[in-house]
């Protein structure tokens, strides 16, 4: 069995697959990190590949909850060419590695150019090419930082606990919506780019995926945890099926 961790900015998921489909997959805050401890007497593994955006810290108090797979855990960082992706970033090492894993994932679902949309604390929207070229990437706040920054820097909107609706009569559908809205004007305008290659689609993931694909215009499929999905592609290509 191949591990794979995900340590995000707001929560950790990980996942069990056995080469050829996923075994398991779950997820735990960062205040239930010690349920982690859990997953080294339930499962078998032979590798375990960990990847985070959250800090050394918080990365270390997850490899303690493991730490019965101490030898077995690998760090994945960024890097310019793996997976079938090549990395185009003026300084590779810049790119996040939790964005350089969801390309990759990406590039075992489909050959075609995709967009590949992450919508989590942050919402990426990155360009991949035929040819497997990460071509470059947007970075936006994200659904729920969009709706705080709102009622945070002005004195009389609140924290929106509105719905989408394509024209709102009330503040909180109206601020919800907006931030919908933003949200897809820029996928839809980074579409554009590959729009006319064969096949072209574009991938989402991440926890505000569900709002945005109900609402995208344009080729699409929803993607569960497409960063354990390109820490899976990885592992195999390493350590083999």
């Amino acid at each position: 069995m191949i591990v794979t961790i995900d340590c995000g900015n707001t929560r950790i998921k990980w996942g069990v697959h056995d080469g050829r489909q996923w075994r398991a997959q779950g997820a735990v805050g960062y205040s239930e990190i010690s349920a982690l401890a859990a997953l080294p007497g339930t499962w078998q593994a032979r590798a375990v590949w960990l990847a985070s955006v959250a800090g050394e810290a918080a990365t270390q108090s997850v490899c303690a909850a493991l730490s019965a797979w101490q030898p077995l855990i690998k760090r994945v960082s960024t890097g310019t060419a793996d997976g079938g992706v090549i990395n185009a970033y003026d300084n590779p090492a810049q790119l996040g590695v939790d964005r350089w894993l969801a390309l990759i994932g990406a590039r075992g679902m489909t050959p075609a150019a995709c967009l590949v949309v992450m919508a989590g604390t942050a919402t990426t929207i990155d360009t991949l090419t035929a040819e497997g070229e990460f071509a470059g990437g947007l970075i936006l706040p994200g659904l729920d930082l969009m709706r705080r920054s709102l009622a945070r820097d002005t004195a009389a909107l609140p924290l929106a606990e509105g719905e989408y609706t394509s024209l709102p009569r009330n503040t909180g559908n109206a601020i919800v919506t907006g931030c919908i809205e933003a949200q897809l004007g820029a996928i839809e305008r980074a579409f554009r780019r590959i729009a006319n290659e064969p096949d072209a689609l574009c991938l989402i993931s991440g926890g505000n995926a569900q709002p945005l694909a109900a609402q995208l215009a344009l080729p699409h499929r929803r993607i569960d945890n497409l960063v354990l999905e390109g820490l899976a592609r990885l592992a195999r290509i390493t350590v083999g099926d």
